[in-house]
């Protein structure tokens, strides 16, 4: 895959060829996709321990599978559906069953899932109510919706657009802020397959980012905040 300086065009915001491009740089600690670890870890933190054996866990946009340290020995088979090929070949390095498909229609049984996990993809999909349905159509009776996403304000497009890529805490015209989320357009859509989702906004640890930057702690921790008009996780269990 030729990198994004041999690229013919310039390629528009929100493209997921980006992903392709940059796909050896997924595990580098400080690299392009650097914020994507800590949110990783952040999303770990919301899976509890299955409940049953041989319980499964999908990871919608699974990418490079930066999930799998995070739920190692929770007890899941950890599926990872993406589009990008390269991503799912560093996936499957780090354990995750790889499959390839598009989270708008999932290669995947109705109620296979204990757990899905959408971590940083509803930002990227052209049909909202369309993601959010195939999240539930997974979910087996009682199971778990884990999501972490961007919401649709003007503060985030300030802060997670403009700010975030200027500091190369994300690579730039990742996000086209036409896909943005309506947190009442999300919550209603899961309530509508039988989720209710229960919203908290998160950032990083101001003092973890300045030891980091410093290169004083080797990540950042992800922490509470009073707003879920930036960057928000979502958790919900399917009625049942």
């Amino acid at each position: 895959m030729r990198s994004l300086t041999a690229r013919s065009r310039k390629p528009a915001r929100g493209d997921l060829a980006l992903y392709d491009d940059h796909a050896e740089q997924w595990w580098r600690p400080r690299g392009p996709f650097v914020m994507l670890h800590w949110l990783a870890a952040a999303r770990g933190r919301l899976v509890p321990p299955a409940a049953r054996p041989d319980a499964v866990l999908v990871d919608l946009g699974c990418g490079a599978g930066l999930l799998a340290p995070h739920i190692a020995g929770k007890g899941y088979r950890h599926i990872g559906v993406d589009l990008s090929a390269p991503s799912l070949r560093l996936a499957a390095e780090h354990g995750v069953h790889a499959v390839r498909g598009d989270v708008l229609a999932a290669p995947l049984a109705d109620g296979s899932a204990d757990v899905v996990v959408a971590g940083e993809i509803l930002e990227h999909v052209p049909d909202l109510p369309r993601a959010v349905a195939e999240a539930c159509r997974l979910l087996r009776p009682g199971g778990v919706l884990v999501i972490d996403t961007l919401a649709d304000t003007a503060l985030c497009r300030l802060i997670a657009i403009g700010l975030i890529e200027s500091v190369r805490l994300a690579p730039r015209g990742v996000h086209d802020p036409a896909l943005l989320v309506d947190r009442a357009v999300l919550r209603a859509e899961c309530e509508r397959h039988g989720v209710r989702l229960a919203l908290r906004g998160i950032r990083p640890s101001m003092a973890d980012l300045a030891a980091w930057s410093l290169h004083r702690r080797s990540t950042v921790r992800m922490v509470p905040s009073p707003t879920t008009a930036v960057l928000f996780q979502g958790y919900g269990r399917k009625a049942g």
